[in-house]
């Protein structure tokens, strides 16, 4: 009787084992989403204040830096709006702004003149 518990228990632990996979490599997925104006301002006022582009110096380890930057941003967002983004969106979003949405970068450039 022991004999066949021991079977059933691991033919058991074998059909498990995929399903835990699946979780542990599953990644939290944010749906994209478009950003409002306020959002925007936040997620730029972040980045300019942190030197996120790296003009005012050489720094030791960017990419590391820039992580920890972007985390700030994500917490930031989450706490202030209640918009769950993950990081890689968030760089994709100040890519396009900075190079392909000229005309938005600058309106929030102003706001952000306007409120220091």
């Amino acid at each position: 009787m022991a004999e066949s518990e021991q079977v059933h228990n691991s033919s058991n632990e074998e059909e498990e084992s995929p399903e835990q996979e699946t979780s542990r490599s599953r990644r939290r997925r944010f749906k994209a989403s478009n950003m409002s104006f306020v959002e925007m301002v936040e997620m730029v006022d972040i980045l300019k204040r942190a030197d996120y582009d790296g003009k005012y110096g050489p720094y030791t380890n960017p990419n590391e830096r820039k992580a920890k930057i972007m985390i700030k941003v994500v917490k930031s967002l989450r706490w202030n709006f209640g918009v769950g983004q993950s990081k890689e969106q968030l760089r994709k979003r100040w890519s396009d702004l900075k190079l392909r949405q000229h005309n938005q970068y600058r309106r929030i450039k102003k706001v952000l003149l306007k409120s220091k």
